[in-house]
């Protein structure tokens, strides 16, 4: 029988960089990380840059393989995530955006950009229903309940190694900083409706490009919501246009923050 695939689900953020930490240590038995890059258009920049400039080079000097993956499609070409949303003539919503009455939508962006794009990676390297891949994911101890919520595919199987050495997201950037890595931005997709509101308050004050590229999508998806007699959806759970809810300037909250996050394990990664 085919030796069985070990592999570790990488996303770039706290968690994970801690199991590259530990892994590069000999402290988690994991030679091989997958990041399933949703797009370089869609991914936060922040995150590619850290994943390409540290993890990556990291991960080669202590014999860890990290794969990036892409959402490749039949035709050989790569979709992103925001290249579907954006897509002329598209009714997609993938991302969970939030409903006037503020609960969010329906999402799919996990389940096609992360784990069907590794799932396929494992199959093409051997994986099957009789010989499952052993695929690690960065849950921490804070988030266990998260860990049931991950939907386990016929060749996977799924294992927490940070609840095993039972590790806490607080105690990641001592891990991290530990092997002479610098701490990574929150991992997520810069347009992401599961920001908290102090991530959209430093983005419109320190990178406000970025900030008014995700203002142009949300205005982009009520245009089309709109024109199918639709009600108009948004990037927070606050029920008005972004640039409304953080306006210029602002730097305290006038309400609660919200308390989702993908860096905190919504994509699994």
């Amino acid at each position: 029988m085919t030796h069985a695939l070990r592999t570790f689900s990488f996303g770039g953020g706290w968690q994970s960089t801690a199991a590259l930490a530990l892994a590069a240590t000999g402290e988690l038995d994991f030679t091989t990380f997958l990041f399933a890059n949703v797009g370089n258009d869609s991914e936060d920049p922040a995150t590619l840059d850290y994943v390409r400039h540290h993890a990556a080079p990291f991960a080669a000097e202590h014999g860890i393989t990290l794969h990036q993956l892409d959402r490749t499609k039949r035709d050989g070409t790569t979709e992103t995530l925001y290249g579907r949303l954006t897509r002329e003539g598209s009714r997609s919503l993938p991302i969970p955006v939030r409903m006037s009455n503020g609960a969010p939508g329906t999402r799919s962006c996990t389940a096609d950009f992360k784990i069907k794009v590794v799932g396929k990676w494992l199959r093409q390297h051997g994986a099957t229903r009789d010989n499952p891949a052993t695929v690690g994911i960065g849950i921490s101890v804070d988030e266990i309940h998260r860990a049931n919520n991950r939907r386990c595919e016929p060749h996977e199987n799924i294992v927490y190694p940070l609840l095993d050495l039972g590790i806490r997201r607080a105690d990641c950037p001592r891990i991290i900083r530990s092997v002479g890595l610098p701490l990574p931005p929150k991992s997520s997709c810069w347009f992401c409706p599961f920001h908290r509101m102090d991530t959209w308050i430093d983005m419109r004050r320190e990178r406000p490009d970025l900030f008014a590229k995700a203002c142009a999508l949300e205005d982009l998806l009520n245009q089309r919501r709109d024109t199918l007699g639709k009600d108009h959806v948004y990037l927070t759970r606050h029920g008005a246009p972004l640039r409304q809810v953080v306006p210029e300037g602002m730097d305290t909250l006038p309400f609660p923050d919200d308390n989702a996050s993908c860096d905190g394990g919504w994509c699994y990664t």
